[in-house]
């Protein structure tokens, strides 16, 4: 179906983006071969790291004529394959593509290209007392392109929303080669179909983008942390629910089991507070008046206590909030240490059913005998699973890992949740596709890629179920 990449396709993409933006070797190519899926890797034939739109407009009309793949890339640092070219070819970088193009304090937007690391974009705008709220863990790493084509959400998900919510214009280019324009500096927009929300969470499978206008707010100029610490989970959904009843909707609200905090703990030779407890919310809440966010923190506060908390820790000033979120932002961390191979889901629930999954979660993982250590998003039900291999034979972890993840999934979906919240589906979930979405469904979505890839050089191998 598709052509090697050879000789005088190598000089054509030396000719478009110069020699020194075509690498090629295993070792230069390396990096370009996997993302953060564990596991999960595939070689591409050469890549291409373009710095304009025009470019890449380039790269993608000498690969259709040359029926080549092309695997769009940003930082790397998705979570379901997205990024790895199963098919080879070509990946086409867009790291170079790394600039803030204008802070408009006006309009309260944002100009950026799509190789700007999310964080970059965090710090320039609170510099201008400018807010950007999409804050997915790995902010520091990541980039907003591969935000764009992931949809990334993060802890302040539950009061301010995901990627989807910010962006207000896209430049992209259609696999044809041509470059698209959708939107701009504009907070409504009724014109046609909303092509900018379709090429969101898209996962590089309609069109690379290579400009992002985001839309910002004022920065709240206040903020409080809390870490709670219970004896039951199922009491610290009590409280996110009473929380959400009495009319207050936190920054965020993330949960820790016991496991995740002692893995931490022994990465960090750290003790965090009540590391004893069966589970931890953290729970933060900004606003721009000091009396309005302590008179919430104090009613939260009442609220954690009355549904059985241990103690409510709280961090007003910038050096205690980040020793708080220490813990949540090194979790992962934490676990790759502990067993460098491991699965990460990241299923979504009805928030009020997350009690209910955990319990769950804890059965599969006897029935299997295997580890599996679960945190999240308490406030927006999405929970990140993680099964680890620890000591597990090679040969058994090929068998597991498809039943218990099949379990994983199914468990979700029969308590009203889905597949993904947040990663993605990628190369690494395509299979398991049908599962959360009907034939109709799928059907639909192939129409829609052949609409606007009829060759498939797109990112190919991605979302749809293989065959």
């Amino acid at each position: 179906m598709y052509r090697k990449v050879d000789a005088g396709v190598v000089e054509g993409l030396r000719r478009i983006v110069g020699k020194e933006n075509v690498l090629l070797g295993p070792e230069a190519m390396e990096p370009y071969a996997h993302d953060e899926t564990v596991g999960l890797r595939a070689e591409p034939e050469v890549v291409v790291r373009a710095t304009s739109a025009a470019q890449v407009s380039a790269v993608l009309r000498l690969a259709q004529r040359e029926r080549i793949p092309v695997t769009p890339r940003g930082a790397g640092y998705g979570l379901s394959g997205g990024a790895v070219p199963v098919y080879g070819g070509i990946v086409l970088s867009l790291e170079k593509m790394n600039r803030i193009l204008e802070i408009d304090r006006e309009n309260l937007m944002v100009t950026v290209e799509p190789g700007v690391i999310t964080g970059d974009i965090h710090r320039a705008v609170e510099a201008e007392g400018l807010f950007y709220p999409p804050d997915p863990a790995s902010l520091d790493s990541c980039s907003i392109g591969g935000n764009i084509a992931e949809g990334a959400g993060g802890p302040r998900a539950v009061k301010y929303g995901t990627t989807k919510d910010y962006v207000c214009g896209l430049e992209a280019v259609l696999p044809s080669g041509e470059i698209i324009t959708c939107g701009g500096k504009l907070v409504k927009n009724v014109t046609g179909y909303n092509l900018i929300q379709l090429l969101i969470g898209s996962e590089g499978t309609l069109a690379v983008v290579t400009q992002i206008v985001l839309r910002l707010l004022p920065l709240p100029r206040v903020q409080v942390d809390l870490l709670v610490p219970y004896d039951d989970f199922q009491a610290a959904a009590d409280t996110v629910s009473d929380i959400i009843a009495h009319h207050i909707l936190p920054t965020a609200i993330e949960f820790m089991e016991r496991d995740s905090i002692l893995a931490v703990q022994r990465l960090l030779r750290k003790k965090v507070p009540h590391d004893d407890a069966a589970a931890h919310l953290l729970i933060q809440l900004d606003g721009n008046r000091r009396e309005a966010v302590d008179a919430d923190f104090e009613v939260v506060g009442e609220l954690c206590l009355k549904h059985g908390a241990r103690d409510v820790l709280v961090a007003k000033d910038r050096r205690t909030r980040d020793r708080l979120w220490e813990a949540r932002r090194m979790i992962i961390e934490a676990l790759n240490h502990e067993s460098p191979v491991n699965h990460m889901e990241d299923v979504v629930v009805p928030r009020a059913e997350i009690p209910r999954l955990l319990g769950r979660m804890k059965e599969i993982a006897a029935r299997h005998e295997v580890r599996i250590v679960c945190f999240g998003h308490a406030g927006d039900g999405n929970v990140h699973v993680n099964v680890l291999k620890d000591d597990i034979s090679d040969e058994r972890w090929e068998r597991l890992v498809p039943a218990v993840t099949e379990e994983i999934y199914r468990l979700a979906l029969s308590l009203g949740g889905t597949i993904t919240g947040e990663h993605g589906i990628g190369a690494g979930r395509r299979r398991y596709l049908p599962l959360a979405l009907d034939p109709a469904q799928i059907e639909l979505m192939r129409r829609i890629k052949e609409a606007f890839d009829p060759n498939r050089i797109l990112n190919p191998g991605k979302i749809f179920p293989p065959g």
